[in-house]
């Protein structure tokens, strides 16, 4: 491999990185693999969701299937939602405010996720993460309670 050095680019002032002892198209080569890894960092950097807030909400736990295709919640509800959060079907929670949140596990403690399922249909205060990406809610659960 050559040696790195600086030079003037050909028509321009700008000082440019070179690789003496190789041919323009390696250097020209080398140069594009380091810009397009440079970018894909960056974007892939950019696109991480980031924790927005501890939150506490409360209302209630919904199967995210019935409730975004039919509108299905309620009292009326409850056993199809305890028998989807048992399916694995996603769930979240209708807030009071009317806010729906996508809740998701913690996998390094998914106990409180667990027991969120085991209250589909009913009542309960969560508390977590807020992320929010592409338009998406979700609240990483930390803790359940039943209300």
């Amino acid at each position: 491999m050559g040696k790195l050095t600086w030079a003037y680019g050909p028509h321009t002032t700008a000082r440019i990185c070179v690789l003496e002892g190789e041919s323009l198209v390696r250097q020209r080569s080398a140069i594009w693999v380091l810009m397009v890894t440079l970018v894909a960092g960056g974007i892939a950097w950019s696109a991480a969701a980031h924790a927005q807030e501890d939150v506490t909400v409360q209302g209630e736990v919904i199967d995210l299937a019935c409730y975004m295709a039919k509108g299905s919640k309620g009292a009326a509800h409850k056993a199809c939602a305890q028998m989807c959060a048992k399916k694995g079907v996603p769930i979240g929670v209708l807030t009071d405010g009317g806010e729906v949140y996508l809740l998701l596990d913690d996998h390094n403690n998914p106990d409180p996720y667990d027991a969120a399922k085991k209250l589909a249909g009913d009542r309960a205060e969560i508390t977590g993460k807020k992320f929010n990406k592409q338009g998406v809610a979700s609240i990483v659960v930390g803790g359940v309670k039943g209300l």
